[in-house]
């Protein structure tokens, strides 16, 4: 089998596992608003999938995320989920040669958009206390090249939960300015954060904001998320579009409404995350080896390091798995980094962070007593 059929095996078996807890992938799973759930049962009573959706979004929904971002004037290209813009943006800007510059850990897939356009990626390493698990802007001023074209930064980083501070994306904003460079700001987990500045307000003409549904408001498998920019850019992009006949009109049916509710239901959803990040950090610390270098978290997720214990977290993670836990392991994120630490998501019920917990010793001591090689994703 080829390596996509062995990885797509891997998700259909995780997919179609009766009552796995889905903990390595930040996906939400707060009870939805009834009116998330009424928008999308009035959107098929009503039998709107027979039309395409507008071209660049419902234009209710276009200014509901313009308006929840905060970033008046600027302009929102809605997408089949935050990922597909990212993949847009990168085909759009980039050219062969192009340098792409990010963070080490970083999200992969940008990365992987960029290399196929033959652009030059580079990678800042931001993970150790001595770069504090974020990225300080002389450092990234340093790597700047005349070829460089993008600033893709995760803010707050996944999978670290670090974010900048105001200062610190002012500062990246101008080195970007100064460069010409344009900046991917992907703010997928800006909701999940303590505090959070958007570099599009320090650098409005050459910022692409990522905006996501999937983990505030729980639609990761509707797919439904938007770029938003400068209109000139957003103009640019929307000549050819991935998606020219609209993104999925249920899904957008569904952001509408969870834009409108947003301020009633979602407090409740961040209190709780926040609870269960610190049922985990106080478990993690009665584990002899295991560390926690972020906490609190600024995304829906943390990491927790696992080497100084001698566990390998490919085993952790399959020791979890035979009990229908699924967390992730770090060499998703980074070759380089990956072998340090496990990632697990904590907008999930309190019941699974508290099953998660109380297997936490037992599968530390079973992943030591393994460390075999383990096939992951």
């Amino acid at each position: 089998m080829k390596p996509f059929e062995v990885r797509n095996a891997h998700f259909d078996r995780l997919v179609n596992t009766s009552g796995l807890r889905w903990m390595g992938q930040n996906t939400n799973h707060a009870k939805p608003h009834p009116a998330v759930i009424e928008a999308m049962e009035r959107c098929i009573r009503d039998e709107e999938f027979h039309i395409y959706a507008p071209p660049a979004g419902l234009e209710e929904l276009r200014q509901g995320i313009v308006n929840d971002l905060g970033l008046n004037g600027h302009a929102a290209l809605v997408s089949d989920g935050a990922v597909s813009s990212l993949y847009h943006v990168c085909h759009t800007l980039l050219r062969p040669g192009d340098e792409f510059i990010t963070t080490d850990p970083t999200w992969n897939w940008p990365m992987a958009f960029a290399r196929s356009v033959e652009a030059i990626v580079t990678q800042i390493p931001i993970y150790g206390a001595e770069h504090g698990y974020r990225l300080a802007p002389e450092r990234l001023a340093a790597a700047i090249t005349p070829k460089t074209k993008v600033v893709y930064l995760v803010d707050p980083n996944n999978p670290l939960g670090t974010a900048c501070t105001v200062a610190e994306i002012e500062a990246i904003a101008a080195i970007v300015r100064r460069a010409g460079a344009y900046l991917i700001h992907d703010c997928t987990y800006r909701h999940f954060a303590h505090a959070h500045e958007l570099a599009a307000r320090h650098y409005p003409e050459r910022t692409l904001t990522i905006y996501s549904f999937s983990k505030w408001l729980g639609l990761a498998g509707l797919r439904v998320g938007a770029v938003v920019a400068d209109p000139d850019l957003i103009e640019r992009l929307a000549t050819s579009p991935p998606n020219n006949l609209g993104s999925s009109i249920l899904s957008q049916r569904a952001a509408l409404a969870g834009l409108k509710i947003k301020a009633e239901w979602f407090p409740g959803v961040l209190a709780q995350q926040r609870v269960n990040q610190a049922l985990i950090h106080d478990a993690m610390k009665k584990v002899p080896g295991l560390e926690m270098p972020v906490f609190p978290s600024n995304g829906n997720f943390i990491i927790i390091e696992c080497e100084k214990a001698g566990v390998r977290p490919e085993s952790l993670v399959a020791a979890f798995q035979e009990h229908k836990i699924m967390i992730r392991q770090g060499g998703y994120h980074t070759p380089n980094f990956g072998d340090r630490f496990i990632k697990v998501s904590t907008t999930v019920p309190s019941s699974w962070v508290k099953e998660f917990v109380a297997l936490l010793p037992e599968m530390v001591e079973r992943a030591r007593g393994r460390n075999e090689p383990v096939k992951l994703f």
